[in-house]
């Protein structure tokens, strides 16, 4: 949801939205970007750093193919100009494109495409989807790269192919850790080049040797940090920014209604869910866990922390409409609101209520805090119904709101009990999603950062499914592996979904064309979803 985020932003904004900088309004060929993170910029660019990284893949750091997770993973060729399977699925071949430059002038070739995959391999923490968990070897042949896999794995496709930025090796060889690396002035081959930077706005300029000719007809893109929403909603009702991906209240009061060319579509995605640490002595019994997955009321939750524009999730974790042919909806049903079956379970399991509160056996509270982004007021207000839940039932939640900087550093290093939070990329198909999760590969003991599965789940059987739905391209094998999978989340509850995360995104045709719409799903909307924000952007044109 959130740092699925991504766009180029605005002009910067007035003095009530972050520091009182200009808009792009009316400016031909310029966009402003509306995307709320709770937190000032940092200035870092580094693509392997995924508090970052939205900010810098696609449009300055480029991949091999894009995939577009709203048609099915349809692909197009990019820095590779094509690709081929053989060795029956073990072997993946690109061609690298020739006449790539990067925007220093030096040439991108093979040779930056090989360095960028033995770059991650060398440091793991760059390896933020663990491609290197299922590669055997990544060879160069003149302009071919050859990906050799341990078995079978047409899924890592999107994660080599589409998740990877290429870097080029006559700068990063020369870094002596890329882990901790700023890379505060990036040198890309993409279609924007970070101009400025502040801790209020980021400013993108138009690369003009870019090897597409002809794009983009985009010339800045302004990226303003908002701290809440309302000043970032504010500019977007305005059209002082015309490209937003955050939640906006009433948004046909707040939004439609002041303009014409003001409009929205929010396509279900993936999934914002409460994060349990399975390493905590009291939530890692699943009788706590399923509990508080009986006791949140999750239609409640979209219909009054969300407006109703996401819709309530289920156990199983698959997002629907997007992933309805996936589903078991008998395991859909098994897990649902139920608050008197949440106490049921707890007293089965020997928890003794004393007053309004659960205790264990020896005598400790169930009484957990609770992490989100402050700035958030959709997930605030979605918190405090789950926390209204489980008081209901006798589990005390405290919430913790903290800037998007602290937040995002407490998952990935385990530091909480219960985290709040959407900000998986997903893919084009459920699997993706639950690979993030469940995948004991992209977990990392307590103050070790974990890429995704911040929960800390680790089961040697479900690594086994996962592993080997990337071993075949059987549609009907796929479909029973995911359906595998979703017993574990109903069985062992390791995070509970609470609402379908969309693509927040808004946009205003006022001056600018070509923008995203239901009916031409070429790329994912928001702002924050890399690399397809730079499609988008490479897709707009201002209004002549």
């Amino acid at each position: 949801m959130k740092r699925v985020l991504v766009l180029l932003l605005a002009v910067a904004l007035t003095a009530a939205a972050c520091g009182g900088h200009k808009s792009s309004a009316g400016k031909k060929g310029a966009v402003t970007i509306s995307n709320e993170q709770g937190t000032t910029w940092t200035c870092g660019f580094n693509p392997f750093n995924s508090d970052v990284n939205f900010l810098s893949a696609g449009t300055v750091y480029e991949q091999l193919t894009f995939v577009n997770g709203l048609k099915s993973g349809q692909t197009t060729n990019w820095l590779a100009s094509s690709y081929k399977w053989s060795n029956a699925n073990k072997t993946l071949s690109f061609t690298i494109r020739k006449g790539v430059k990067w925007t220093d002038g030096k040439p991108l070739t093979a040779a930056d495409v090989l360095f960028t995959f033995n770059l991650i391999k060398k440091f793991p923490a760059l390896d933020l989807n663990a491609s290197w968990a299922v590669l055997k070897s990544v060879t160069q042949k003149g302009d071919q790269i050859v990906v050799e896999f341990k078995t079978a794995a047409v899924p890592y496709f999107y994660y080599i192919a589409d998740q990877t930025p290429i870097v080029p090796q006559h700068i990063w060889s020369k870094i002596a850790n890329p882990v901790t690396y700023k890379d505060p002035h990036p040198t890309g081959s993409g279609p924007f080049k970070m101009a400025s930077c502040s801790p209020q706005v980021i400013k993108y300029q138009k690369n003009s040797g870019y090897w597409q000719k002809g794009k983009p007809t985009i010339e800045t893109v302004y990226y303003p940090a908002f701290t809440s929403n309302d000043p970032a909603n504010q500019q977007l009702a305005s059209g002082k920014a015309q490209w937003g991906s955050q939640f906006i209240p009433n948004i046909k009061a707040f939004y439609l209604n002041k303009s014409k060319n003001n409009h929205y579509w929010f396509p279900p995605t993936v999934n914002v869910s409460v994060f349990i640490n399975l390493t905590d002595p009291i939530l890692k019994d699943v009788a706590v866990r399923k509990a508080m997955a009986y006791a949140i009321d999750r239609q409640k939750v979209a219909e009054v922390g969300e407006y109703g524009y996401e819709p309530a999730s289920n156990q199983t974790g698959i997002v629907t409409p997007t992933f309805a042919s996936w589903l078991d909806p008998t395991l859909a049903k098994q897990v649902t609101y139920n608050p008197q079956k949440a106490i049921a379970i707890l007293q089965a399991a020997g928890y003794k209520k004393k007053g309004d509160l659960f205790y264990t056996p020896d005598g400790k509270p169930l009484s957990f805090t609770m992490i989100n982004i402050g700035g958030y007021s959709d997930w605030v207000a979605s918190a405090q119904i789950v926390q209204q839940n489980l008081k209901a039932i006798g589990i005390k939640i405290t919430p913790e709101n903290l800037s998007s900087t602290t937040y995002d550093a407490d998952n990935y290093s385990g530091k909480f009990q219960l985290s709040y939070n959407g900000n998986l990329s997903g893919g084009p198909a459920p699997y993706y999603e639950l690979r993030q999760l469940l995948y004991s590969k992209n977990s990392a003991p307590i103050g070790k950062n974990a890429s995704t599965n911040w929960e800390r789940y680790i089961n040697p059987a479900v690594d086994k499914l996962i592993d080997s739905y990337a071993a075949t391209a059987d549609p009907a094998k796929q479909h029973e592996i995911v359906r595998r999978l979703q017993k574990a989340m109903v069985t062992d509850i390791p995070v509970i979904p609470v609402t379908e995360g969309v693509d927040w995104y808004q946009y205003n045709t006022k001056d600018i064309t070509g923008w995203v719409t239901e009916q031409n799903p070429y790329a994912q909307p928001a702002a924050y979803v890399y690399p397809d924000w730079a499609v988008v952007l490479m897709n707009l044109k201002p209004k002549t």
